[in-house]
């Protein structure tokens, strides 16, 4: 899934699909609570209650969703995973309870529910998320305690928009840093979406924040293979690709890090159901992974999903047994 437009989506889908969310808002899902429409198997002893755990349709969620069922199964609630298109559908479910927790990026969920409760309109103009994760979080709080959910601390992994050149171009300037690039006046030509031009936190925000000599877009999507050989070969400077891509070292690229926080915060999180799934024994088994989980981490996860065709849900098991969240 492109981080790229997830902002912007979040707040675009509130009025696309405004009118259809009451119609789609889950009579499948129903099934769900009692594991008849769980895209995923079932898993723990069940001594606590079942919990049906939410995912949308894109390789990382399904990940992040399978470590969340499988370390709550370990702590003794049956929990199945069901896979619902895109949060403008598993958003109401959670606020049915017919979900009863996610996995979500702090960031786009805030500005999601901004979306929902202020408007599209006013949620563009007054944003609520920054690249402040602490502020993010905070905010995201507020908006979401009315709508009976609870958010859990966010963890350090995050997945969120990221520029990378190759290792040559790096050393040549002497890059670590964005700062870095912007000091150097070297021109880059960046390979990502069309829409790099004029969102702010690609060509706009790195020209304004950072004083980067942006010479040009070239639109072969973000962080695609396309993308990626064009840096590599030499066509373009930089990429725009994600934290979590696991593939740019086969590339020869390297990330440049933003240190002055162009990007918004998208450190994973989980959201919950707070009538259902709000209590401190499921806080405290979802808090073991999100302070072992790393950015790393999550891009090796979706790699062998991704690359190595393993299922979501044993590359979770095996991340789970090897850091000795679960039981053996």
């Amino acid at each position: 899934m492109s981080k790229t437009s997830r902002i912007a989506g979040a707040v675009i889908g509130m009025v696309a699909l405004a009118g259809s969310l009451a119609a789609c808002g889950g009579d499948s899902l129903e099934k769900d609570k009692a594991g008849a429409a769980s895209s995923g198997g079932a898993a723990g002893s069940g001594k606590k209650g079942s919990l049906v755990v939410g995912a949308a349709s894109f390789t990382e969620s399904k990940v992040l969703a399978e470590l969340y069922a499988q370390i709550l199964g370990d702590a003794g609630y049956s929990t199945s995973v069901t896979t619902v298109a895109n949060r403008e559908l598993y958003e109401p479910s959670l606020e049915k309870g017919e979900i009863d927790v996610v996995p979500e990026y702090a960031a786009t969920i805030a500005e999601f529910l901004n979306a929902k409760v202020n408007g599209p309109k006013k949620a563009e103009k007054a944003p609520v998320a920054s690249g402040d994760t602490a502020a993010t979080v905070a905010a995201l709080e507020k908006l979401a305690a009315p709508r009976g959910l609870k958010v859990l601390p966010a963890g350090a992994a995050v997945d969120q928009n990221a520029f990378a050149v190759t290792k040559e171009f790096a050393g040549k300037n002497k890059l670590k840093t964005l700062s870095d690039l912007g000091r150097s006046k070297a021109g880059v030509k960046i390979a990502a979406g069309d829409e790099c031009e004029v969102r702010p936190f690609c060509a706009p925000g790195l020209k304004k924040t950072y004083g980067i000599n942006v010479t040009g877009i070239d639109p072969k999507g973000v962080g695609t293979p396309q993308s990626k050989q064009a840096v590599k070969d030499g066509k373009d400077q930089m990429v725009l690709t994600t934290t979590t891509d696991a593939v740019l070292d086969s590339y020869g690229l390297v990330f440049l890090e933003d240190d002055k926080k162009l990007q918004n915060a998208d450190n994973v999180l989980p959201v919950l159901n707070a009538e259902d799934a709000g209590s401190q024994d499921i806080a405290d088994a979802l808090g073991k992974l999100t302070k072992a989980l790393t950015t790393e981490d999550l891009a090796e996860l979706n790699r062998k999903v991704d690359a190595e065709r393993a299922k979501p849900a044993d590359v979770a098991k095996d991340y789970l047994r090897a850091k000795g969240l679960v039981g053996k």
